[in-house]
Order: structure tokens, then sequence, then C-alpha cells
């Protein structure tokens, strides 16, 4: 009799128990959600975001933000909601040259260095490539943006 009982209790304690553990590893994964609207082209800050623990498991638990430092500081690409979790890829690094804007542009080869002004055709942040057209020839060529705003031209 007392056996029986046993053979029954025992797998709920079991069940029980694997449930018990698993909720606190459920409980430690946070994902990060904006307390406000933010637009596209907004800089997102830390005062916009919230760290909310998630209430189930994710599918792809690679498919949205997590890291504080993959945000903050970063453009929005489109659109990010209150309450909403944050996908990735819909955010970008800001932009140091901008469509239209004069920029600074270094030749350097060896000991030789030249520097023109141009104007960027194109937007890009630190180590995007980037078309630009010579203000005084009105040539057009590509070059690589530094994180100081200049563009770094090579030889071709």
């Amino acid at each position: 009799m007392i056996r029986r009982r046993l053979r029954a209790f025992l797998p709920a304690v079991l069940l029980a128990l694997a449930a018990g553990a698993a909720l606190p590893a459920a409980a430690q994964e946070t994902v990060l959600i904006p307390t406000r609207t933010i637009y596209p082209g907004e800089t997102v800050t830390a005062d916009a975001l919230q760290e909310v623990p998630l209430r189930r498991q994710l599918r792809n638990p690679a498919s949205v933000e997590r890291d504080w430092r993959a945000l903050e500081g970063k453009v929005a690409r489109r659109t990010l909601l209150p309450g909403r979790m944050i996908p990735v890829g819909s955010v970008r690094e800001a932009w140091i040259v901008e469509p239209g804007k004069p920029v600074q542009v270094l030749f350097v080869h060896g000991a030789l260095e030249i520097a023109v002004s141009a104007v960027a055709l194109q937007a890009g942040a630190a180590g995007d490539m980037v078309r630009l057209r010579n203000i005084d020839s009105g040539a057009t060529f590509s070059g690589i943006v530094m994180a100081d705003g200049t563009v770094r031209v090579s030889a071709s």
C-alpha cells in the first residue's frame, strides 16, 4: 500500500522539482524594451529603455536586443513601440558623414599626406565606404569614414 502511494507521489514530486528548477532560469532571461515611442532617425538613450524579464521562452533568442551597449547611442531605423521587444537590426550607428555636408578628405601614402575638401554624396558611419565629390574639380570618388569625421582615401 505504501509502495503504491510512493509510486504515485514520486512522479509528482519530480515534476514539481523540475518545474521549480526551470523557473529561475526563465526568470533570469531579460530583454530591453522602449519606455516610450522612438521614431526612425531618433537616437536611443538609456532613459528610453527598460530591462524586463521574459514571460515565455523565445523561439530565436538572438532575434531581439538584450544588451544596453548594443542600443545606447544608436539611431532607430524604424519605429520602436513601448512595451515591445527591439528586433536586431532595427537600430544603426549614428551617421558621422551626412549627404550634402562638407567633409575633410585625407590621402596618406607613406610620408605624403594630402588633404582636400569634398561634399558627401552618401551618409556613413565609422568604417562605411561613401561616395564624395571634390569641391574644386567636381570629380567623384569613394573613401572610408573614420571615427573622427574625416574620410580616408587610398590610391586606386
